[in-house]
C-alpha cells in the first residue's frame, strides 16, 4: 500500500484539457499524467483512508481498483455523448463494493470537491423503512440530525420530492415532513481544491466521516431491523 501522498499539481489542469479535448486519441497521448496525477493517487487515498477507517471503527473500506469510478462515460443511452467525465471519484463502503448503501464518496473534479456519506437511492424496499422510521421512531430520527448539526452537518434536500409520498399523508410536522420526502439521506463536505494536493485531505476526510456516524449509525440499525425482518 502506497501512503497518499496528495494529487499531483497537474490534477486540475488535465482535467481541464481533457475536457476541451474530450477525445480518445489526446487521452491516450496523456494517460501518463492521468495515471500520475489522478488515478494513483486516488488509489493511494482510497487504501489509505480503508485503513484510517478501519482504525476509527467506521465499517467502510475499498480496494483502489474496485473502489475508483471509471473516467469514461457511459453514453449509451445519454444525450450527451462526450466520452470522458469531468471529474474522477471513487467509493468506501461497508463491503467495499459499489453494491451497498451507507457509503463515503469521494469527488475531485471541475465541478468541484467534495466528500459525502450517503444512502444515495437506496432501494424502494430500504426507503421505505427509513421513512417509516422517521415517522415510527422520530425522536430517534431528531437526535441523528441535531448530532449531525452539532457537529457542523446537515442532511441534504437535493432531489426531495415535491409531494408527501402515498401512505404518510398523515405526517404534519414541517421536519418530519421534509425527511420523508427525501429520496436520499446524505450529508456533504466542500473540499478546498488548493487542498488536494497534500497528505493534510485524509485527516480532512477522516474528520468528516466521524462527523458524519450519527447519519451512518441511525441508516445502519434500520437495516439491522430489515434483515431481521
Amino acid at each position: 500500500m502506497m501512503a497518499f501522498k496528495g494529487f499531483g499539481p497537474k490534477a486540475i489542469p488535465f482535467l481541464k484539457a481533457l475536457d476541451f479535448h474530450q477525445s480518445r486519441e489526446w487521452f491516450l497521448e496523456n494517460r501518463d499524467l492521468f495515471e500520475q496525477e489522478l488515478r494513483d493517487p486516488l488509489g493511494d487515498l482510497v487504501d489509505t483512508l480503508t485503513q484510517r477507517f478501519a482504525e476509527a471503527g467506521l465499517g467502510l473500506r475499498g480496494d483502489r481498483k474496485k473502489s475508483l469510478f471509471r473516467i469514461n462515460r457511459d453514453v449509451r443511452f445519454a444525450k450527451d455523448k462526450r466520452p470522458y467525465n469531468r471529474h474522477v471519484s471513487a467509493i468506501l463502503s461497508p463491503d467495499g463494493s459499489k453494491a451497498v448503501q451507507g457509503v463515503f464518496y469521494i469527488h475531485i473534479g471541475l465541478e468541484g470537491c467534495f466528500a459525502g456519506v450517503a444512502w444515495w437511492q437506496p432501494e424502494a424496499a430500504l426507503l421505505l423503512a427509513m421513512r417509516r422510521a422517521i415517522e415510527t421512531w422520530p425522536d430517534r430520527f431528531r437526535a441523528m440530525v441535531k448530532a449531525l448539526k452539532k457537529n457542523g452537518l446537515e442532511l441534504s434536500a437535493e432531489d426531495a420530492m415535491k409531494r408527501t409520498p402515498r401512505g404518510f399523508e398523515h405526517v404534519t410536522d414541517e421536519d418530519l415532513v421534509a425527511a420523508i420526502r427525501n429520496r436520499h439521506f446524505a450529508v456533504r463536505h466542500v473540499i478546498d481544491p488548493a487542498g488536494i494536493h497534500g497528505p493534510e485531505l485524509v485527516e480532512e476526510l477522516v474528520d468528516f466521516t466521524m462527523r458524519a456516524k450519527p447519519l451512518l449509525d441511525w441508516g445502519r440499525a434500520i437495516e439491522g431491523r430489515i434483515a431481521k425482518d
